[in-house]
């Protein structure tokens, strides 16, 4: 009687000399997702969606342009490497902030899930990259001109500083987020090396004051109407003095533009109507943003120029009232 045969270990055996290598390939497969979620916070810190607000670099030229229609591609050339360069540093310091604020945005309900934050993108490959972005703007402004440098140096101060603690300081707050608009504008100017006219600086200075206290006056009302959390320092503004703010801004604005567009009508050899006729749409455009802001729903400043299609084509005609200036 022949008896059972004992079974074969083989296929036990088979199964166990993969294990090692599936666990090596898995431990592979997991550090590389781990590396790219790294990268992909890294770029979400880093907020390139804001790299928007750089085109205010090309506002100097413009203008220039306006004043003086001589097309020098010398200054394109400037204006491209001074975007570069804020698109850097802006980001370093987004990257800061967020390495700074880390604990305090782990305790905010929507903060909370930025990369920092999550756990997903190290601290300290934060700051390392944020410094790395600040010597890289720092050497981009550098073939342009030490103008630049200058303007991106001051920049970059004054952020830091605002990361550090001035966030946290009323009116010090509003004016060091408008400065950096108006140091964009001024960058521009810098690096091509344009004489910058005062009334410009006046409605560049204003005119981002007017959207900041405005965007800030809109999360108020906000707070006040569905009580959602809002940043520590808007704590010590009213809402009535935010509106005070950003009135007294667009009238500084508005008639700075006007005495601006005169001055460049009687810059310019042809004595152009259409400098001047710029004033209407400007003032249109500046009445239809305020009516966001008035109403509360003044959010990022590019998210409302992208939304709105009557504040496009105000924008539009601007534009094309000022390009007219040149040459009619």
């Amino acid at each position: 009687m022949t008896g059972a045969s004992p079974s074969s270990p083989q296929c036990h055996g088979t199964a166990e000399s993969d294990a090692p290598g599936d666990t090596s390939a898995r431990s592979a497969g997991e550090g590389k997702q781990a590396s790219q979620g790294v990268v992909r916070g890294l770029i979400r810190t880093a907020r390139p969606h804001q790299w928007v607000k750089n085109v205010l670099v090309l506002a100097a030229p413009f203008a220039a342009y306006a004043a003086h229609p001589v097309f020098d591609m010398a200054v394109v050339v400037d204006a491209g490497i001074a975007f570069v360069a804020f698109c850097l540093v802006a980001s370093a310091v987004y990257l800061i902030n967020d390495a700074i604020d880390v604990e305090a945005d782990r305790a905010h309900p929507t903060k909370r899930n930025r990369p920092i934050a999550a756990g997903i993108v190290p601290v300290r490959v934060a700051y390392t990259l944020s410094v790395t972005l600040f010597l890289a703007s720092f050497a981009v402004s550098l073939v342009s001109s030490w103008r630049l440098l200058v303007v991106v140096g001051i920049y970059a101060a004054v952020q830091i500083g605002y990361c550090l603690g001035l966030k946290h300081q009323p009116v010090i707050d509003l004016c060091i987020v408008a400065s950096g608009f108006l140091l964009r504008a001024i960058a521009g100017g810098a690096a091509a090396g344009l004489p910058l006219s005062q009334w410009f600086l006046l409605v560049t200075a204003f005119g981002s004051l007017f959207m900041v206290a405005g965007k800030r006056y809109a999360e108020i009302v906000l707070f006040e109407r569905t009580g959602a959390k809002i940043r520590a320092s808007l704590s010590k503004y009213s809402a009535s003095y935010l509106r005070f703010v950003w009135a007294t801004s667009a009238a500084v604005m508005i008639m700075t533009y006007a005495l601006w567009a005169f001055e460049i009508r009687q810059r310019t050899g042809t004595n152009s109507v259409w400098v001047v006729i710029s004033i209407v749409p400007f003032v249109v455009a500046v009445l239809r943003y305020a009516v966001d802001v008035d109403g509360g729903n003044a959010g990022e400043p590019e998210d409302i120029a992208f939304r709105d299609r009557v504040l496009q084509v105000l924008g539009v005609s601007w534009v094309v009232c000022v390009a007219l200036s040149a040459f009619l």
